[in-house]
């Protein structure tokens, strides 16, 4: 349902209409290099992309960010997921044990006043993003894209009294194809600030250099695909298996990177 505008409308308070705020930055392509296990490369430009969300999962709202890297595999232009920061404890576990999508537990708040937009988003009491605009009013959307996105799916080895040194099943690519329209979309003005977390090293790890872009989405949901795409050298990709609360952030034994 939309009002006169075109604007989606619902009913007051229901979760299936919010927007998405996507967000875009440029920063230092060796930054991304330095993230991505051998056999994943850095994508045509150095772009960090957070989507802050409200949705529900599968009927209770989901506040969540999603941080992903412009990334390739095989030849094909996609984003490589660093994390699913998401409020939902109950979808965390399955959702890494089924598909290897890298999500953890972090607290977000996002939400709009008339134009105003606000986020921010904590983790183990630390706020690594947040972000204040003011909608400038709607933009032409694509009718219809498709989003190539890269999870890792692995186990590690079985391992008493000392570190694994092995996997019991290596890692593989995990191919998410993602089919969007655009049901409505407004471009956003405002302000990402960045804070440095030892458990969300977005501000260390992939400083910002230029904000490129902010908008909010609502997404037209026409296909998804999950497969298992390829598998990657374990050896190479074992000092990358040590992650941060099941993001994709390096850590040591689950927790954030002592240096």
């Amino acid at each position: 349902m939309t009002n006169e505008s075109g604007a989606p409308q619902g009913n007051t308070g229901d979760i299936v209409n919010w927007p998405m705020l996507k967000i875009v930055y440029r920063t230092d392509p060796e930054a991304i290099a330095k993230l991505l296990p051998p056999g994943i490369d850095p994508g045509a430009n150095p772009n960090v992309n957070l989507t802050i969300y409200n949705f529900p999962v599968p009927d209770e709202p989901e506040y969540g960010i999603v941080t992903t890297v412009d990334a390739d595999y095989n030849g094909t232009p996609g984003e490589y997921t660093l994390g699913y920061g998401i409020d939902q404890e109950s979808a965390i576990f399955i959702s890494q044990e089924t598909n290897g999508q890298p999500k953890y537990p972090c607290t977000t708040e996002f939400y709009r006043l008339g134009p105003q937009v606000s986020a921010r988003c904590v983790h183990q009491g630390y706020t690594f993003v947040e972000f204040k605009g003011v909608s400038t009013g709607p933009v032409e959307g694509a009718e219809e894209w498709v989003q190539n996105e890269w999870w890792l799916k692995y186990s590690r080895a079985v391992s008493v009294g000392g570190p694994a040194t092995g996997f019991d099943f290596p890692p593989h690519v995990v191919h998410v194809m993602s089919k969007y329209g655009t049901a409505w979309k407004e471009e956003v003005q405002g302000e990402l600030v960045l804070r440095d977390s030892p458990w969300d090293p977005l501000a260390s790890l992939l400083p910002m250099r230029e904000q490129l872009s902010a908008h909010l989405w609502w997404p037209i949901f026409l296909d998804r695909q999950i497969t298992l795409a390829g598998e990657l050298d374990a050896e190479a990709f074992l000092p990358y298996a040590d992650t941060i609360s099941g993001s994709r952030w390096p850590g040591e034994n689950g927790g954030p990177k002592r240096g």
